[in-house]
C-alpha cells in the first residue's frame, strides 16, 4: 500500500497519482448500459488479468457501504465510484499499487498511486496496465480527439496527474489564493486531500493537471515536475523562514499533539488531521525522530469509514473516536519501539 512506502521529498509531497480514461468501442457510455452489458464489460476487462500474478478481482458493487467509502478514504477508488450504483469492480494490484475502476464514469479509471513525488513510477505502472488492456480489448480512440471519454474535458490524454502535498507554511503565509492563481493560468488546479470539490484541510492539497486536449502525455508530466518542483522548493524556503518565536511555538504544539495522540482514549477525525498536520510539519523538521510515511498510514487508516471497515462492533461515533486512538496509539508505538 502507497501509505506504508517512504516516498521521495516525502518531507512534503505525500503521495503522487496517475489515472486514465479509457472506454471500448462498441459499447454506450455507462448511463446508457444494461446490466447485461456492464457485466460483459466486467467480464471482458478482468480476463485480460485473470491468471496474471499479483492481480485480484473485487465485485465492488457487492460490498457495503462503508467497505467502499473506505477505498475512497485512502485514493484507491473515486468518491463518485464508492457510491456508484449497478454493477461495476475494482481489479487491483497492490505490489504495483494500480487499481482499475471498471464501469466507473468511464468504462475503465486506470490509476496508479505511489508516495511521495514520483510522477514517472506512477506513470510506468498505469501504462503497463494500459498496453495489457489495449493489446487484449477494441479502446475507443479518435485521431483528432484521442481518447474517447465520457465527459469532454477529459477527451485527448485522458490523463489527470496529481500530487498531494503538505503545504502548511504555505498556508500560513497565506500563499494558498495566490498559488491558485498562478496555477489557473498553467492549466492546473488544486484541490482538498480528497479531490475535485473538497476543502483543503490538514494542510494538504492535491495539485493536478486539467487540460488533456492538444497536450501529451509527457508534456503534462513535464509540467507538472516543473511546477511541483517549484512548491516543494518555496515550502521549504518558507519553512526555512520560521522565526525562533514560532519554532518554539511549533515544538510546543508537535508535542502537545504527540501527547494527545499517545494518551486519548478518544480522538475524533477534525482533531487527527490538525494534529497530524502539526507533527508531520515536526518531523520534517526533525524536531522529533518520527517518519512522515508512518504519520500518512496513520492518517490514512484512521479515516471514519476505514476504522468502521476494520474494527468489528464499531457502530457509534464515540465507538470510532475510541478505536481511531487505539489505532493511533498503536501506529506510534511501533515507530517508536523501532527507533
Amino acid at each position: 500500500m502507497w501509505y506504508r512506502t517512504k516516498g521521495r521529498e516525502n518531507d512534503i509531497a505525500v503521495s503522487t497519482r496517475v489515472r486514465l480514461a479509457r472506454n471500448l468501442n462498441g459499447y454506450p457510455f455507462d448511463g446508457r448500459l444494461t446490466e447485461e452489458k456492464a457485466k460483459e464489460i466486467i467480464g471482458n476487462v478482468w480476463s485480460v488479468f485473470d491468471g496474471k500474478e499479483g492481480w485480484t478481482f473485487t465485485d465492488f458493487a457487492s460490498l457495503p457501504t462503508v467497505e467502499r467509502a473506505s477505498y475512497a478514504e485512502r485514493h484507491i477508488v473515486s468518491p463518485d465510484f464508492a457510491k456508484k450504483a449497478g454493477p461495476c469492480a475494482l481489479i487491483s494490484n497492490e505490489e504495483k499499487s494500480v487499481y482499475i475502476m471498471v464501469l466507473e464514469e468511464d468504462h475503465l479509471r486506470i490509476q496508479a498511486i505511489t508516495a511521495g513525488f514520483d510522477l514517472a513510477g506512477a506513470v510506468q505502472a498505469v501504462t503497463e496496465a494500459e498496453q495489457l488492456l489495449d493489446g487484449a480489448l477494441d479502446i475507443a480512440y479518435s485521431e483528432k480527439l484521442g481518447y474517447l471519454t465520457h465527459c469532454p474535458t477529459n477527451l485527448g490524454t485522458g490523463m489527470r496527474a496529481s500530487v498531494m502535498l503538505h503545504l502548511p507554511a504555505y498556508t500560513g503565509a497565506g500563499g494558498i489564493r495566490s498559488l491558485q492563481n498562478q496555477l489557473g493560468k498553467l492549466g492546473l488546479t488544486i484541490r482538498g486531500m480528497a479531490g475535485e470539490g473538497t476543502a483543503a484541510s490538514g494542510g494538504l492539497y492535491q495539485i493536478s493537471n486539467q487540460i488533456t486536449l492538444g497536450i501529451t502525455e509527457d508534456e503534462t508530466v513535464s509540467k507538472l515536475e516543473d511546477v511541483i518542483g517549484q512548491i516543494i522548493a518555496k515550502e521549504r524556503e518558507l519553512r526555512g523562514c520560521i522565526s525562533r518565536e514560532s519554532l518554539d511555538n511549533l515544538s510546543d504544539r508537535v508535542m502537545r499533539g504527540m501527547g494527545v495522540m499517545m494518551y486519548a482514549t478518544r480522538i475524533g477525525s477534525a482533531e487527527l488531521i490538525s494534529l497530524y498536520s502539526d507533527v508531520r510539519l515536526g518531523a520534517a523538521l526533525n524536531l522529533l525522530g518520527l517518519p512522515t510515511e508512518t504519520l500518512d498510514e496513520m492518517l490514512m487508516r484512521c479515516m471514519p469509514n476505514t476504522i468502521c471497515t476494520e474494527h468489528e462492533g464499531v457502530t457509534t461515533p464515540a465507538d470510532r473516536d475510541r478505536a481511531r486512538a487505539a489505532v493511533v496509539k498503536e501506529i506510534l508505538g511501533r515507530a517508536n519501539s523501532a527507533d
